[in-house]
């Protein structure tokens, strides 16, 4: 039976395999950590219990992983695509931050100046990644109305959907935190967005 709006439970990837090395992974292809297999596998066991339609994520293998967990778990077929990615960090990528400072120090500095609409070279911006994003996710939930569906992401993603849903400027974005395997779940009506949980621990 169908609901008067569309329920999105938005999920940041579980912990990655690289994440003692603090580096910036943006599209860098990247494996999910065992702890981040247990999130997944946690947050699949409680999302058995809704009425879930569908499952998206995005092509990197971190989000991939996820989704199928959990679509094993709900025997759901996941879908992925690539305008769901992270930010790309460009040249930063696969580098811890105390190297990029080191090797670039005035886009550090310039970034921190306007960090919404500095691109990063060979990389994107904090406007570029929302152009990117919420056009995909509104047609998502405009082809699921009255449903529940999961999307699995990650941190800028996540952060970016709900800056769209609260309505707030972009700017805001680094307000919001988002853990490993951190649980949002919002409510999509046609004109409003009612936010229900945001960085829900599961595990």
């Amino acid at each position: 039976m169908e609901n008067g709006f569309t329920k999105l439970y938005l999920i940041r990837h579980g912990e990655v395999a690289n994440v003692n090395e603090g580096v910036y992974n943006g599209h860098f292809d990247v494996d999910l950590s065992d702890r981040g297999i247990r999130q997944m596998k946690e947050i699949a066991e409680k999302l058995s219990k809704e009425s879930i339609k569908a499952i998206y994520s995005s092509d990197l293998k971190r989000t991939v992983i996820g989704s199928k967990i959990i679509g094993e778990r709900l025997s759901l077929r996941t879908k992925s695509f690539k305008d769901l990615r992270e930010l790309n960090y460009g040249r930063w990528e696969g580098l811890r931050f105390e190297e990029i400072k080191k090797r670039y120090p005035e886009e550090v500095e310039a970034r921190n100046a306007d960090y919404v609409n500095y691109r990063l070279k060979d990389g994107e911006n904090i406007i570029e990644l929302r152009d990117r994003v919420i056009p995909k996710i509104d047609r998502i939930l405009r082809s699921h109305r009255g449903e529940d569906i999961v999307l699995i992401a990650h941190g800028g993603v996540n952060r970016v959907i709900l800056c769209w849903a609260l309505n707030i400027d972009i700017s805001n974005i680094v307000r919001i935190k988002q853990d490993f395997a951190a649980l949002n779940i919002i409510n999509f009506y046609d004109n409003a967005a009612i936010v229900e949980l945001m960085n829900g621990v599961t595990v």
